[in-house]
């Protein structure tokens, strides 16, 4: 491919909308165009590293028996209502009617189709195990898309589905794809990636694990012990704190505070700390607007992830009006309105005096004692674990909280689709029973993103030997110079013919500005003619890691030296692979 014809242009200014890194270059460097609000084209260079990767997903699926199918992007409302998901989803599932009428939707995931693929197929247990997998475009309608390819509304994503007769056999594959999805991640330059615990969500299931790209501009929060190695999300992460029992045991005290409606002017009014007092936080359910609220120590903050799986349903930050049966910055567990859902946290479970709402304006309760003066409390975990928290595993005061961008998910599904759509097959006595299902997802634009993330410089990408656009670039400096655009052109065929991606740039431009867009192409191997070069006849090799600096190579030799770069490179990845 000649860069003079390459469909994309490249710019040095960054883009005003532009928020991380990654964006910006993709933008920059000709990737991507957007095309609405978190919806993008590719250019070439973009596709090319998709291809890339998904070229690498598909070998590994296929280690593991993995059998390629496709499904639509279009799927009727009625297979949704089938599992219960048209209605419990949210306003991420894009719903729309056909021309008849019909109920359809965007698949923003494909279990439904999977189960109805091969239900009627699947109706022995002399079928199973298998796993059946897609490369396709999935649409969810995210309500705040950013940062480029990370989090978008069109995705491309790989997703898996296996079936299986048996808890034990789903496990035993289940550690299969943890192992496979570690080998991709590190086949594509990001060995790094961290494996850790994660809230199923609405996909449901017991047990599941997202791969995290820890960096500063991920959105996901990581919950860490270097003491012994817990890691887990912080959503799916317990939150345990010690009791706060340093005020005794008192009577229940209603006292007069004024002008006292948020945390920080009550503990200045009492002269208490924050965690001698159960916080009031109020949501209401989406469907009813009926109010939920949680209380916990002052000190500390909801999940909001962990508060919804609590409920069992989607729930919104309250909007407490003056005719609302709550009192807005008052609010307490004593004489609150039945109307109202009330949860405890576990962080106020055996603390024996705190301070809260009286449910009336300017009022509040002292020596509150949850389990004296509540019937039957039910505590739950609805906190967010915190920067040195005790870890779940150890007991250690250890956690510690670090960002990433998640690439990967996969989840131990159950039967919770198999049952929900009558899928059934028989037993070898005969019995039906419902298949056991896990479910395997990697997004392939945002994990190329992610990686332009974590393998820049400031000048541009530095992709991986094995998902970069092109191997080599071609650089022929001065190609009104008739002996280096010749010398020049004749490398570009040798290195075509021995099947070596090359991008050349034979261009009338000054260096400065072709080697601009070099770096922003991010290839791994730059080889450059010159007639300057050309007068030593030796041309300059370079490596966008920096790790050879304009080595000088004689032209002879020229294909020998970038295929042992090429195969330095190549080994260095293969070296981080399990």
């Amino acid at each position: 491919m000649k860069l003079a014809n390459m469909v994309g242009d490249r710019f040095k200014e960054r883009p005003a909308n532009c928020l991380i890194d990654s964006h910006a270059l993709m933008v920059r460097g000709g990737y991507i165009k957007n095309v609405a609000n978190g919806i993008y084209s590719q250019y070439p260079a973009m596709k090319r590293i998709s291809r890339k990767i998904e070229a690498i997903i598909r070998e590994e699926m296929d280690k593991l028996d993995g059998q390629e199918v496709m499904f639509p992007v279009v799927l009727p409302g009625s297979l949704w209502d089938e599992s219960g998901r048209y209605e419990s989803v949210g306003s991420e599932l894009l719903r729309f009617n056909d021309r008849t009428g019909s109920k359809m939707v965007l698949g923003m995931t494909h279990e439904e189709a999977a189960v109805q693929l091969v239900r009627e197929y699947a109706n022995s247990y002399a079928k199973f195990p298998f796993m059946i997998y897609q490369i396709q475009t999935k649409f969810r309608d995210e309500a705040r898309p950013r940062a480029g390819l990370i989090r978008v509304r069109e995705f491309t994503m790989k997703d898996a589905y296996s079936f299986h007769t048996s808890q034990e056999d789903l496990e035993q594959y289940y550690e299969k794809q943890y192992k496979a999805y570690s080998r991709i991640f590190a086949r594509c330059g990001i060995p790094e990636v961290a494996v850790v615990a994660s809230d199923s969500g609405m996909m449901g299931g017991s047990v599941s694990h997202e791969y995290m790209l820890l960096t500063p501009a991920g959105e996901d929060s990581i919950a860490t012990c270097p003491e012994c190695g817990y890691s887990a999300n912080v959503e799916a992460a317990p939150a345990i704190f010690d009791v706060e029992n340093d005020m005794p045991l008192a009577d229940l005290e209603l006292v007069e505070t004024p002008g006292t409606g948020t945390i920080e002017e009550l503990c200045e009014f009492l002269k208490i700390d924050a965690k001698h007092t159960a916080k009031a936080v109020v949501y209401q359910r989406n469907a009813d607007d009926s109010f939920v609220v949680a209380f916990i120590r002052g000190d500390l903050d909801i999940n909001e992830t962990k508060l919804t799986n609590a409920v069992g349903c989607d729930i919104h930050p309250a909007d407490i009006v003056d005719d609302s049966v709550l009192t807005a910055g008052f609010i307490g567990p004593v004489g609150i309105s039945d109307k109202v859902t009330v949860l405890f946290d576990k962080s106020l479970e055996g603390i024996d005096y705190l301070v809260t709402g009286a449910n009336k304006t300017d009022y509040h309760y002292k020596g509150f004692n949850v389990a004296r003066d509540c019937d039957n409390p039910e505590y739950v975990d609805v906190a967010k674990i915190t920067e040195g928290g005790i870890c779940p595993k150890c007991g250690k005061h250890s956690i510690e909280l670090s960002r990433g961008i998640e690439v990967g998910n996969i989840f131990q599904l159950g039967t919770k689709y198999s049952k929900s759509m009558g899928f059934t097959y028989t037993d070898e006595n005969g019995k039906e029973q419902y298949p056991i299902m896990g479910c395997y997802g990697i997004g392939v634009g945002r994990m190329a993103a992610s990686i332009c993330e974590v393998r820049h410089d400031d000048w541009g990408p530095i992709w991986p030997i094995t998902i970069a656009p092109w191997q080599v670039h071609l650089c022929c400096l001065r190609s009104d110079d008739a002996a280096a655009k010749a010398k020049a052109d004749e490398i570009y065929d040798a290195l075509q013919k021995k099947g070596i991606e090359v991008i050349y740039d034979d261009r009338k431009v000054r260096p400065g500005a072709m080697f601009a867009d070099a770096d922003l192409l991010g290839v791994p191997v730059r080889v450059v003619v010159s007639p300057r070069n050309l007068e030593q006849n030796a041309v300059e090799i370079s490596t966008r890691d920096k790790s050879i600096d304009k080595e000088m190579v004689p032209v002879e030799n020229t294909l020998d030296r970038v295929d042992e770069i090429i195969a330095q490179l190549t080994e260095q990845i293969n070296s981080k692979v399990e």
